[in-house]
């Protein structure tokens, strides 16, 4: 079979390591990584009528979409309409990322146990709201941000600012709308459900750290690192929030005439109770998590992602997918990451890289000379792998600490909540 990925970063990566095992593997545009499993197509994720003619050229059997931005412009639709099977979900559907508010009329409507919100298309209504709400506030904008457009607010003053910035233009037409939403207090999880709309197979939980900063401190970022297994999602709670959470939302999607087929990714917060609340919905593998839930879980996708995309009927092979063994990851940025990046800089590889781990390229590129550099404010991802999160975490750190480049910027910490659990075991 062969199989195209569309994007170019560390997601990207992941996905053709996992799916070359039993596929020749594409990617478009791709990266120096994979390259090393494939073949790169010099192709933009945003050029969907040269991705259909490539996928016609290369007599692709299935194209995996790796980001938010072409599903939710509708590289699956225009796919389907040339005749060719695509794993992701239509840009209708894909709704349930692009447009915040979109999601949280989804989940009210179908019961979801949520955090109460409110959307604002005018910004002195919203900042009325705001001055009349409890602190702390979350503030979201409510379209595509490269995940950086949910602003935690500890006073209503920073929330009035965050939205004023918003509503001003900071992210764009993705600020057009305003989420305003209370602040849940937790543990957040990540939850990734394969699905063909009906059929669930949740694969190992995993939880990320947005904060650019050690200690979750800083401003969000895309994601600066992540772990599996995560030891508060027991079996309890995953059945749960399979139940309450994530067949409410496909049913809903269903009763919408949206049938949601891919995979829908889940933000939770987990509270001292063990009792979970939707946080958002993403419409695509996330990244960083699946540089770890994919390595761990030790699962050949290519069959059930190709059922699913083709329409044929498909029996997940488990409901609820077990980590064979734990994974961390640890992103490598550039410095000024993530307001202002600075890129370019020549990067320089530990070889052989250290045991047990795996190297995924996110924001790379090799110059005219053969020189690998940073292109992109998220750099690389250092996977570590092993019996249990802490041995994980000291290999994920030792590949981190063996790369180097001009001003790179890391956590030292990445799993630092499931170490402390362990510690105190």
């Amino acid at each position: 079979m062969k199989v195209l990925v569309v994007g170019g970063g560390g997601r990207e990566h992941v996905l053709c390591w996992a799916l070359s095992r039993s596929a020749a593997v594409f990617c478009a545009p791709g990266n120096p990584g994979t390259a090393e499993l494939g073949t790169n197509l010099p192709l933009g994720a945003s050029d969907h009528a040269a991705i259909v003619g490539a996928v016609r050229e290369h007599g692709i059997d299935l194209t995996v979409i790796g980001p938010e931005a072409p599903l939710a412009a509708g590289l699956v639709d225009d796919l389907a309409r040339a005749g060719f099977k695509a794993f992701g979900p239509t840009a209708d559907a894909a709704r349930i990322e692009a447009s915040k508010a979109y999601a949280k009329e989804v989940m009210f409507a179908a019961g979801v146990p949520a955090a109460r919100s409110e959307t604002f298309g005018d910004e002195a209504k919203a900042l009325d709201y705001i001055a009349s709400h409890a602190e702390p506030l979350v503030v979201k904008a409510s379209g595509l941000a490269a995940g950086k457009g949910a602003i935690v607010c500890p006073t209503r003053a920073e929330a009035a600012a965050a939205a004023r910035e918003m509503f001003g233009g900071k992210f764009g037409d993705a600020g057009s709308l305003v989420v305003v939403e209370e602040f849940l207090t937790g543990e957040e999880l990540s939850i990734l459900a394969v699905t063909d709309g009906e059929q669930v197979m949740l694969l190992p939980a995993s939880q990320d750290h947005k904060r650019i900063g050690e200690g979750d401190t800083g401003p969000n970022t895309g994601g600066m690192g992540a772990y599996t297994p995560v030891s508060i999602a027991d079996r309890a709670l995953l059945e749960r929030a399979d139940r309450e959470i994530i067949r409410p939302v496909l049913a809903e999607m269903a009763r919408r005439g949206v049938p949601y087929r891919g995979v829908l990714y889940a933000g939770l917060m987990v509270d001292a109770a063990g009792h979970a609340k939707a946080l958002e919905f993403n419409c695509r593998f996330g990244d960083p998590e699946a540089q770890v839930v994919l390595p761990a879980a030790d699962l050949d996708l290519t069959e059930d992602l190709w059922r699913i995309a083709a329409g044929e009927s498909w029996q997940p092979p488990v409901t609820y997918c077990e980590a064979t063994r734990a994974a961390v990851t640890t992103v490598l940025a550039t410095p000024g990451y993530p307001a202002s990046p600075v890129k370019g800089q020549e990067i320089r590889l530990a070889s052989p890289l250290p045991e047990h781990t795996i190297l995924f390229h996110a924001g790379t590129a090799l110059d005219d000379a053969g020189v690998l550099r940073a292109a992109g404010g998220r750099v690389l991802n250092a996977t570590g792998l092993g019996r249990d999160v802490v041995e994980a975490a000291e290999r994920s750190r030792a590949l981190a600490e063996s790369i180097t480049f001009e001003g790179r910027q890391y956590r030292r910490d990445i799993a630092w909540r499931e170490v402390a659990r362990a510690g105190a075991a």
